[in-house]
């Protein structure tokens, strides 16, 4: 994972040129695939840059999990994306919330419905 991490800067400096292709969608599949990228400390600086394709994809894509990558990206880096969102935007944030709601009171807070077996898993004795 850390190698992954550090490979960021060079993964986005291959993504960057399609983020202005002529084609939409090589275009919307760049900024979706740079968005996560734009976490490590070196690129944080091309967020606005990116904000600015999330905007464009915004204004005329229609995917769902398009919009909401982009929507996502807008709103963690601290921008206002109540005029950007469209009523299947809204449905679809307040379906992931009612989902959420009921998989909490499901589930309960922090307990598991079925424990992963690292759960409460009682200590082996070593081996070694």
């Amino acid at each position: 994972m850390r190698a992954f991490r550090n490979l960021r800067p060079a993964i986005y400096s291959a993504v960057q040129p399609f983020l202005t292709d002529d084609n939409a969608k090589v275009r919307d599949a760049a900024l979706v695939a740079a968005i996560p990228l734009t976490e490590h400390h070196a690129l944080t600086l091309h967020r606005n840059e990116l904000a600015c394709h999330a905007h464009r994809l915004l204004s005329t894509c229609t995917d769902r999990y398009k919009r909401d990558r982009a929507l996502d990206a807008l709103n963690a880096w601290g921008h206002d994306t109540s005029t950007l969102e469209n009523a299947n935007d809204i449905a679809a944030r307040e379906a992931r919330r009612a989902d959420h709601e009921l998989w909490w009171e499901r589930n309960g807070a922090g307990d598991c419905a079925e424990a992963p077996p690292f759960c409460h898993r009682e200590a082996q004795p070593s081996t070694h």
